[in-house]
């Protein structure tokens, strides 16, 4: 096939309409394609009057390669599609199934292709699944009642599932995983849009369905799911895995381990490094969930065109400051919610969500200060941990265990808010005013606040004083990266750390292409199950 980039369209076009700009743009005849497939979809809207849709399409012709070579037009060449291609399968036979620890996006592809080639893995979930968990969430939302192992955090589906579903990636992609895990989202029920859309997201309504289904498939192929249970114990035998143990009362035998256990696995990670794996304190970022109203953003974005051809818009903002701090976007939600999303009793967390329509009164998106280990008091690879849990013990304190908020200018002016300014909060779960500057070191405050300024030069009236701050978002990555060799795995033989949890992700896409690295990596030495 042809590839053809550049080729715009305006707002309100027909898919015949990007055929013909593409065919002109070659000087052929659109009668004589004879296939056509969007590979990409982004917008254009640099300047006010011209603001379009930008495709990439690949086209069939006949005799294409002599085609191409009279044609010599800029950005038009031969289409090279790198296909998925799962390793062959080696030879050592295994006595157990694998088990799997976690059901996050980084464990169900790895379950996902073990499953569809023989392997007959075991995923453990110390969550319920994807329906009972939603209730529980939304009863936490309405009364407060935290579940600790039933919550936005932990489930089917990891911590991704009450997000935006967002499944954009800066991971260079040579071999397919990054279709691969689009093509096996839409198999499931995802729409057929993200595999081209520039910032493709499926949204949590939806994304609740698509990872039962994807349950199911895996279930068909030879999997099985163990949920309310949760990895408590490791047995080891001269350096190599043996056993492990759930719910502190039953032991399962298997030689292969997939560590998916997401980035607030915080028991677990205390238990590993009892266990003797490896693991190293390492960098993140905290901060808060900030919301303006939505129009606000279109209009900025959008440069004030009709709204109704396009997709509500989103942002991404980076400032690096003089004292070494990094303050940036994370998680945009347009349309969204900022929701309470805590896993442990007294301590307090907060995250963003969008369902598939973006369709809410306010944008939200954490704005978050890096901090390194040298941040964190304290020693140890867990340092970091308890680092998150005293900020997330003083949010719960000082908003007396509902989420605190606080308007920006207020924030800067260090004195609590009593009252919303010019639109409400858009929010799921309890809220209470309250000086949010009691939770942050001096320098993270200082450092949000001078962010919060440099953002205001790209979106006008980003540091507006009635922005609507909500706290702590602390759980932007894992504080722990567990160590792995060059074969992805860790010192203790069969265990295989993996995902946003282990340390080596940092969103939905990312963990699941992790989770097809891990699946390779077992296929390439071990056998299917008989």
């Amino acid at each position: 096939m042809i590839r053809i980039q550049q080729v715009k369209v305006p707002l309100a076009h027909k898919e015949a309409d990007i055929i013909k700009k593409a065919c002109k743009m070659l000087r052929q005849k659109e009668t004589d394609v004879l296939e056509y497939r969007i590979v990409k979809q982004s917008i254009d809207a640099r300047k006010r009057e011209q603001v379009s849709y930008v495709y990439t399409v690949d086209l069939r012709f006949p005799n294409e390669e002599s085609l191409i070579q009279k044609l010599r037009v800029p950005g038009v060449s031969l289409a090279k599609n790198v296909p998925y291609q799962f390793p062959e399968c080696g030879e050592m036979q295994l006595k157990n199934p694998p088990v799997i620890a976690g059901s996050g996006p980084a464990g169900l592809f790895a379950a996902y292709e073990l499953a569809a080639h023989g392997y007959k893995p075991l995923v453990l979930e110390r969550g319920k699944d994807v329906e009972r968990r939603t209730r529980d969430v939304e009863e936490f939302w309405a009364f407060g009642k935290l579940q600790k192992n039933s919550n936005v955090q932990f489930g089917e589906g990891g911590a991704g599932t009450f997000s935006d579903g967002k499944l954009n990636t800066l991971v260079k992609d040579v071999a397919g995983r990054n279709r691969r895990v689009l093509e096996l989202f839409v198999s499931a029920g995802a729409p057929e849009e993200i595999l081209y859309v520039n910032k493709p997201h499926i949204g949590t309504d939806l994304l609740k369905q698509v990872v039962k289904s994807l349950r199911e498939e895996i279930i068909r192929m030879g999997g099985t799911f163990a949920f309310e249970t949760q990895m408590t114990g490791i047995r080891t035998k001269n350096g190599s895995l043996e056993a492990i143990e759930v719910n502190g009362n039953r032991w399962i035998d298997t030689e292969l381990l997939v560590l998916a256990i997401g980035h607030s696995a915080r028991d677990t990670f205390e238990m590993l490094e009892k266990t003797g794996i490896c693991m190293e304190a390492k960098s993140f970022a905290v901060g808060m969930r900030v919301e303006h109203p939505q129009k606000m953003i279109d209009e900025c974005q959008y440069k004030g065109t009709d709204m109704r051809y396009l997709p509500t818009a989103s942002y991404k903002l980076t400032a690096n400051l003089d004292n070494g701090r990094g303050v940036y976007s994370f998680c945009m939600c347009p349309g969204g919610y900022v929701v309470n999303a805590s896993s442990e009793e007294e301590l307090l967390a907060v995250n963003g969500m969008s369902y598939h329509g973006r369709d809410g009164e306010n944008a939200n998106s954490a704005i978050i200060v890096s901090v390194t280990p040298e941040d964190y008091p304290g020693e140890g690879p867990l340092k970091g941990v308890a680092f998150q849990r005293e900020l997330e013990r003083r949010a719960y304190r000082i908003g007396g265990g509902k989420i605190p908020q606080q308007l920006f200018g207020d924030f800067e002016n260090n004195k609590s808010s009593d009252s919303y300014g010019a639109f409400a909060s858009a929010v799921k779960g309890e809220t209470a005013f309250a000086n949010l500057r009691e939770i942050f070191p001096k320098e993270i405050s200082e450092s949000f606040i001078k962010g919060m300024h440099q953002f205001a030069k790209y979106i006008p009236e980003y540091d507006r004083a009635d922005t609507i701050l909500s706290g702590v978002e602390s759980r932007t990555s894992s504080p722990v990266r567990i160590s792995r060799d060059e074969k992805f795995e860790s010192n203790i033989a069969g265990i295989y750390p993996c995902g946003e949890g282990a340390g080596y992700a940092g969103g939905i896409m990312s963990a699941a292409m992790d989770g097809l690295k891990i699946a390779e990596a077992l296929a390439r030495k071990y056998a299917p199950m008989p």
